[in-house]
């Protein structure tokens, strides 16, 4: 695989899933995250957070990145694994880019985690998976403001087997330094209580590990599986955080699309 190139991969759904505006954008995520309550989980090694527009998933999202507030100067490297919309792959990709821009700023890549990674057969390298791949870009403003400086592993996931998956995961899961993020919705377009229904038997698999049978379960159900696959062997626990969908915050309810937030948690007798 070729070195990455010095390129920056600019914004691409600023001013659609988020504000364009840095004050606004900065306001907004601060607004969330005030509202997301105290949460009863220490620091997590990683959390399942979903990727719709703010003004749908945003309250969910941040119940999650609420959790890393006693970690924000001790968190310096993030993996994030997203599924892809827009173009189909096998495996997981890298960007071809250096840095990924939103209107909060520039966060660099880890090319250190960059290259514990390539040389697997199941990562590839892709510009078009991430051009307008918006479920990894839509963690990123919550991440700069809920982290103060950080590195960056975003890795677009195709086709690809749970082991493939925890394979990489593996390679870059590091200590305390490093959070890794999964990207993922849960069901769409069902009335508001299938989804209810849907949803909370779906949470229920995650929390006990169980892996997911399908992508209508949750479209990032391939990274899902790959972490929960690392999460059993290495004994760790998912908490839930917070459960809602789209009738619950900002849409109708005669078609949602369902949220949720999850903290994995490792504890001082597993080693890492």
């Amino acid at each position: 695989m070729s070195a990455l190139s010095p390129s920056v991969r600019p914004a691409a759904v600023a001013g659609m899933f988020y504000s364009a505006s840095q004050s606004t954008l900065n306001a907004d995520v601060q607004d969330y995250l005030a509202h997301a309550g105290a949460t009863a989980v220490a620091t997590p090694k990683a959390l399942i957070v979903p990727h719709a527009g703010y003004i749908y998933s945003g309250p969910v999202a941040a119940s999650a990145y609420a959790c890393l507030a006693a970690a924000r100067s001790s968190i310096s490297r993030v993996v994030l694994l997203g599924p892809t919309h827009r173009v189909a792959i096998t495996g997981l990709a890298l960007p071809d880019a250096a840095a990924f821009d939103t209107p909060l700023g520039r966060v660099p890549l880890d090319t250190q985690l960059v290259h514990a990674v390539e040389a697997l057969p199941q990562v590839q390298q892709s510009r078009a998976a991430h051009a307008m791949e918006h479920s990894m870009e839509v963690q990123l403003p919550f991440l700069q403001v809920a982290l103060d400086q950080f590195t960056l592993l975003p890795l677009a996931v195709g086709t690809a087997s749970a082991e493939e998956v925890a394979e990489v995961l593996d390679r870059v899961w590091g200590g305390p330094e490093t959070l890794i993020v999964i990207s993922s919705d849960l069901s769409h377009y069902h009335s508001y209580a299938d989804a209810q229904r849907l949803d909370q038997q779906t949470a229920d698999q995650i929390v006990a590990l169980r892996p997911l049978a399908n992508h209508e379960q949750a479209c990032g159900a391939t990274p899902v599986n790959g972490l929960l696959l690392c999460a059993r062997r290495r004994g760790l626990k998912v908490q839930l955080l917070d459960l809602r969908n789209s009738g619950d915050t900002a849409g109708d309810r005669s078609r949602v699309v369902g949220y949720g937030a999850f903290a994995v948690n490792e504890t001082a007798d597993h080693g890492r």
